[in-house]
């Protein structure tokens, strides 16, 4: 690939000065970037000096993993399960028991924004190994491997010093921190399309590099099938296919980004002739027809900004300086392409009125971006003149780094305490729950059908957006998309019937359905508040409005 002024100063300039009398060697091109390594003229110093400098020269990508990984493990015991971890893990496990006893299933796939049986299995074998930790750390392993890639994507691009800032840019934002200690699918979904794009990137300029286009398609697939939002930036990992190929001519461009196209959808559509009308379902009603929230586009933007504003100003500075300093103008379209990326996310959201999971949006639009925000660090660097100013800049550069990493580690611990401790509920509801076998209606069970012995028995468990009857049917549900309240006239039907043992509801998420059915219960004869159960500290008692005890648990119990 050709290689630009700015990708042309590979090593410091302590590299540039070790050893004695030097040797200019040419580096192949791919390997390590452009420009030559220096080696000694003393006989058989040649190899050994090339060993050495291969190897120091992953030492800054090492220390921008050990810092990411340190940051990250700081939060996987923050908090209990969120919501979601509960029910992914949760999930996992009854496909296991599934796969190897039968047992039947909820109908996962109509609601959930990835396939089933991808990442709740993964994350079932982890839990099963390490609990909630085990689960969190193998989120944080596949959060590692993307800023590796972003390093080597970065690295064949441009040179090394543009991979380290953007190795180091993506490992410290706020939303890579967090999905490195957060036990859930986005993870596993942004490594898999980083790695898609790294096959692309990774294939060179010549030749037709089908087999690698037809890899890169089936990974690429397999994200979209893990989180299913993961199709908004396939045009991104598209325009890297092409980009790179565009030396070749514009027929071998055109012929890799079909190959990748074809190998994508073709996987796609096999993938939802055997998962059924349900997985269809379940596509519409959790990305195509994503019901709107009540959140300001505003609000959704700042959101973002205040999160990954750092990497996005770099990347659209780089995208300017290529246009002004370049003759390749491929690479000012690819650098756009990348920078355009950080913006997917937040103005989907922002048109889509909801800041629900927009840091896993961002945090996979900030995976792109930091590539084009490494080349702006490098092209500032290289700006200066070598020597002892172009040290000092660079110096200056990592420095500056610490601002990022500052927001990022006040961030992420956030993120990572977002929601409150389920602790007190798990423990005066879980003997209620685990030693009776009657219905049960918890607003937002996730968590405690994760953590409580009466999970597995999913029948039994029902929530504010469905009730799940006695085979497993489910009845009552929403009308405006799947996180939307159920349907009140059928929880009032049910509660008059005596259908729940224990109604558990916190007035927090589905506010106005939760005041609906206290005021059935209240009208119903059988029904008595038996536990108040704030978050922190545990209390009890009967004599409480629950209406005024937003995110506090009140419990009923039936009496015949």
């Amino acid at each position: 690939m050709e290689q630009g002024s700015a990708g042309r100063d590979l090593l410091s300039s302590s590299e540039l000065t070790e050893g004695s009398q030097h040797t200019a060697v040419p580096v192949a091109e791919g390997s390590s970037g452009a420009g030559t390594l220096p080696v000694t003229g003393r006989p058989g110093a040649k190899s050994s000096r090339w060993e050495r400098v291969k190897a120091s020269a992953w030492l800054p990508l090492a220390a921008v993993l050990a810092v990411q990984a340190a940051l990250s493990v700081r939060l996987i015991g923050a908090d209990t399960a969120f919501q979601d971890e509960g029910t992914y893990l949760w999930a996992g496990h009854l496909e296991w028991a599934h796969v190897l006893h039968g047992d039947p299933l909820p109908p996962f796939p109509i609601y959930f924004s990835g396939a089933p049986v991808i990442y709740p299995p993964l994350g079932a074998l982890a839990d099963s190994v390490g609990g909630l930790a085990g689960a969190r750390l193998l989120s944080m392993v596949f959060m590692l491997g993307c800023t590796i890639l972003v390093w080597d994507v970065t690295r064949r691009l441009f040179d090394r010093r543009a991979a380290f800032f953007a190795a180091a840019l993506f490992a410290t934002v706020a939303p890579t921190l967090h999905l490195g200690s957060f036990a859930t699918y986005d993870a596993m979904s942004l490594f898999l399309l980083a790695l898609a794009t790294w096959l692309v990137a990774s294939a060179g300029e010549r030749g037709e590099a089908t087999g690698r286009m037809i890899a890169a398609g089936v990974v690429l697939a397999l994200a979209n099938s893990t989180a299913y939002s993961t199709a908004l930036f396939d045009p991104v990992v598209l325009a890297m296919a092409v980009f790179v190929a565009w030396p070749a001519g514009r027929r071998v461009a055109a012929r890799r980004g079909a190959v990748l196209v074809t190998a994508t959808l073709v996987l796609l559509a096999v993938g939802v002739l055997f998962g059924g009308g349900r997985y269809l379902t379940g596509i519409r009603q959790t990305t195509l027809q994503r019901a709107p929230g009540s959140d300001a586009s505003l609000t959704v933007l700042l959101h973002a900004w205040s999160w990954t504003g750092v990497v996005i100003v770099l990347a659209l500075s780089a995208v300017f300086t290529s246009w002004a300093t370049r003759q390749d103008r491929r690479y000012s379209w690819l650098l756009a392409v990348l920078a355009a990326a950080a913006l997917l996310g937040p103005v989907e959201q922002a048109v889509l009125h909801t800041t629900d999971s927009l840091n896993k949006h961002v945090g996979a639009g900030a995976w792109f971006a930091a590539i084009a925000a490494g080349y702006a660090a490098q092209a500032f660097i290289t700006a200066t003149a070598p020597g002892r100013s172009r040290t000092l800049t660079s110096t200056g550069c990592v420095i500056a780094l610490v601002f990022p990493l500052f927001f990022g580690v006040s961030q992420s611990w956030q993120f990572a305490t977002s929601w409150p401790d389920s602790s007190t509920f798990l423990a005066i509801f879980g003997p209620l729950a685990d030693h009776s076998s009657g219905r049960l209606l918890v607003e937002d069970p996730g968590a405690a059908r994760y953590y409580l012995s009466s999970g597995s028995q999913w029948q039994r468990w029902s929530s504010t957006r469905n009730i799940v009857l006695p085979g497993g049917a489910s009845t009552g549900g929403p009308t405006g998309g799947v996180v939307a309240p159920g349907d009140p006239a059928a929880y009032a039907r049910y509660i008059s019937q005596g259908y729940f043992s224990y109604v558990a509801l916190n007035f927090a998420d589905t506010t106005a359905l939760d005041l609906q059915i206290k005021t059935d219960l209240v009208h119903s004869p059988h029904y008595r508040i038996v536990q108040v159960i704030p978050y922190n500290p545990p209390t009890s008692g009967t004599n409480v409005d629950p209406a005024t005890l937003h995110g506090t648990y009140v419990v009923w119990r039936y009496k015949p």
